[in-house]
């Protein structure tokens, strides 16, 4: 089997200086358009497979970027750059009480950026509409289940009738397609994804179930009890009439399936996304670059190494001295993730820490 085929990219370049201008470039020939900004390592829920039920050590307030700082940051990813899409995520991005405020200066930015958000659902339905007139673009909501009683036990709260609300809402402001995005435990995990796909196609959502990763803050990740996408596939497949989608996947992460009706097999009712980050890695096509809500560059979600923006900013750089430093950590990125090598270490941070 090729490295191509294990989703890892095949050609490298030897190493030299980062390049000066052009696209956010690394060695294998990635290019990095889509940003992901997390706003804080904050959040109301406390999740089995990301947080201890008392929470962590979050970061002290003075360590986040500044308004300020972010602003200048995110204009000089998307006009320096050539960040195209920018996605805000936590932790929990509602519980940031200027979220709108951050929103509206990115659609200010020229070229504008596509702006979407990850986020828990809860107290979305209060923001919604606020958000979608700040220049919000799309939504993507975490919804693990749609059993109360399995959703308390993943969450440790009882919040299940507020993220339902809160998708509601989301369509209505037309935050669309609303994009529910699923974790699956492994003991309820299966049996919630075929309500799951069923809720979703009742509603027009658009299901997107991911492979548990190991970023838990307790480093407690298993992968024989981690719910693989070919068990989920097989799963729904027994209960839904699926078909691959033709549509080109690009650097998308999720594989697309055309979910049809009982009835009339040939009528689309549907999709559903299955993305599996670890049993079968999408490396080669990642477009991402990750900036933490304390001013870190990250070329990987589970990059061992991050580059210090705040320190930086705060050190009174200019803009050539940003944008370098952040090529440069780009430059650096390694071929693939590494979680199926035999010498993979989790990284420090837990993704509460890193954003989605």
């Amino acid at each position: 089997m090729t490295v191509v085929a294990l989703g890892v990219p095949s050609v490298h370049r030897p190493p030299s200086p980062a390049p000066t201008e052009g696209p956010l470039i690394d060695t294998f020939g990635r290019v990095a358009t889509d940003l992901r900004v997390s706003l804080t390592d904050l959040c109301n829920l406390r999740c089995t497979y990301c947080m201890p039920a008392e929470g962590l050590d979050w970061m002290p307030g003075d360590h986040k970027l500044r308004p300020d700082e972010l602003a200048k940051l995110l204009r000089i990813a998307v006009t320096r750059l050539g960040i195209t899409s920018v996605r805000f995520t936590g932790g929990e991005p509602l519980v940031v009480p200027h979220l709108e405020d951050v929103i509206a200066t990115t659609a200010a930015l020229d070229p504008r950026p596509e702006i979407t958000l990850t986020t828990n659902g809860v107290g979305l339905a209060q923001r919604a509409a606020a958000l979608k007139e700040a220049g919000l673009d799309r939504i993507n909501v975490s919804l693990d289940t749609v059993d109360a009683a399995h959703f308390a036990a993943i969450t440790r709260r009882d919040r299940l009738a507020d993220v339902v609300a809160g998708l509601r809402a989301a369509s209505l402001a037309g935050l669309s397609p609303v994009k529910v995005n699923a974790v699956l435990d492994p003991e309820t995990g299966i049996e919630d994804a075929v309500d799951l796909l069923q809720f979703c196609l009742d509603h027009g959502y658009q299901l997107r179930i991911i492979e548990q990763m190991p970023l838990d803050a307790g480093h407690s990740w298993q992968r024989d009890r981690a719910i693989g996408a070919g068990s989920v596939l097989s799963t729904l497949q027994r209960h839904f009439t699926l078909t691959p989608d033709p549509t080109p996947r690009g650097s998308a992460p999720a594989q697309l399936w055309q979910v049809s009706s009982a009835e009339d097999g040939a009528q689309v009712i549907g999709r559903v996304g299955i993305i599996a980050s670890v049993s079968k890695p999408f490396c080669a096509a990642c477009d991402r670059t990750r900036l933490t809500a304390d001013g870190q560059v990250r070329n990987c979600l589970f990059a061992r190494e991050e580059t210090d923006l705040r320190a930086l900013l705060r050190a009174g750089a200019d803009d050539d001295a940003l944008e370098a430093a952040w090529r440069a950590a780009m430059w650096a990125k390694a071929a693939g993730h590494g979680i199926n090598d035999p010498d993979f270490v989790q990284p420090d941070r837990p993704m509460s820490a890193i954003g989605g």
